[in-house]
């Protein structure tokens, strides 16, 4: 892959998949203005110990075959690329991020419909246990992260995000959701922030 760019892992949120439409958005953006094969979109497990797992063994493959890499990560991708921007040394652009999911997932407990498959998963405590052990409750690195918000977000209390990633690069908009309307037009202010965080962080 050029190295004009870093090349891209994202990560998707609860029960989303790479079917998702930012996901796909993203499949697209690629196809059309960079190298394809430079953006990795895997199927992150229902249980969150797996889901990092495969995360962090995909980033290591990625930086096995490019010199720079950088995660975008949704809703609880977010809170999973957050944890492995503070483990891994790995820029991170951060979408409407989770911040403490263990808690909101309280009310989440039991039998939960996957949106695109439609299979049912059982959120469990001990998830949430799991969940409990990634938690980054200060930012160490806030260099290496880019927070985007929409503070129409229906879903999550963007003013948490806010408050974590205060010392971070950020674009916040107002109105919006969850999903974060009109995303992809935000890819070039991502790519270059990545560019510049792998020169300027000395994260190579």
């Amino acid at each position: 892959m050029s190295q004009r760019y870093p090349a891209c892992l994202y990560l998707h949120g609860f029960l989303s998949s790479p079917a998702s439409l930012k996901a796909q958005q993203l499949v697209s953006y690629y196809q059309q203005h960079l190298p394809h094969d430079g953006l990795s979109v895997p199927e992150l497990p229902f249980e969150p110990a797996r889901a990092i797992e495969l995360a962090r063994h995909e980033l290591k493959r990625m930086q096995s075959e490019y010199h720079q890499v950088y995660l975008i990560g949704s809703s609880l991708g977010g809170f999973y690329a957050t944890h492995l921007a503070e483990t891994e040394g790995v820029p991170a652009v951060l979408v409407n991020p989770a911040v403490r999911p263990f808690d909101l997932f309280e009310h989440y407990l039991g039998p939960n419909t996957h949106y695109y498959s439609g299979e049912e998963h059982e959120l469990t405590l001990e998830h949430i246990a799991q969940l409990q052990t990634m938690d980054c409750a200060h930012i160490s690195h806030p260099e290496r992260l880019l927070l985007l918000l929409q503070t129409g977000d229906e879903t999550l209390d963007y003013r948490q995000a806010a408050d974590l990633y205060r010392d971070c690069a950020s674009w916040v908009e107002g109105g919006g959701n969850h999903s974060f309307e009109r995303f992809i037009e935000r890819m070039p202010m991502m790519l270059s922030w990545a560019a510049a965080c792998h020169t300027d962080c000395g994260t190579e």
